[in-house]
């Protein structure tokens, strides 16, 4: 099962195994998370069985996601699509996390500023960190060249590929 597996995702070495644990164990992660707040007042057994059904929901999307993506993006091995995926999974979530600080230390908050401008101008500092963010994780998980023509290709179409070409 375990070389069936292998040969479908193209992995020639174990260490490669490493992507696709960390791709299900984010999935399972993020699906446990979701059980527990559908499923606060309900009891620990069905928020277990949320959470399994949630998994498998998630898988299959993925899935599905990669299958689309498949012949879009040029990577030499199929693990390498959990690579890139787990990147940007990292990204976004770092962002948010580098975002916060940096509006704080600016004296930026919901309480001093117009709530809608204050998620404008949250989004925007969220998207510069995000770009800055994914080629350095790219580089990190060993995918620079792909990420930063992506990077590339997104700076195109905000009018900013000027400044990079």
């Amino acid at each position: 099962m375990l070389e069936k597996f292998k040969l479908r995702w193209e992995i020639q070495e174990n260490w490669q195994l490493l992507f696709p644990i960390l791709g299900l164990s984010g999935l399972g992660y993020s699906a446990w998370k979701l059980a527990v707040r559908l499923t606060n007042a309900y009891s620990i057994i069905f928020t277990i069985a949320t959470a399994v059904l949630l998994l498998f929901i998630l898988l299959k999307l993925t899935l599905y996601i990669f299958k689309k993506l498949e012949h879009k993006w040029i990577l030499d091995y199929k693990w390498e699509m959990i690579r890139v995926f787990i990147v940007f999974a990292v990204t976004g979530s770092s962002s948010l996390f580098v975002g916060r600080p940096i509006m704080k230390l600016i004296g930026i908050t919901k309480e001093n500023l117009n709530p809608i401008l204050y998620w404008v101008l949250f989004i925007i500092i969220g998207l510069i960190f995000y770009q800055i963010l994914l080629v350095m994780f790219g580089w990190l998980f060993g995918q620079f060249k792909f990420f930063w023509e992506f990077e590339k290709k997104m700076l195109n179409r905000f009018g900013l590929g000027k400044w990079i070409n």
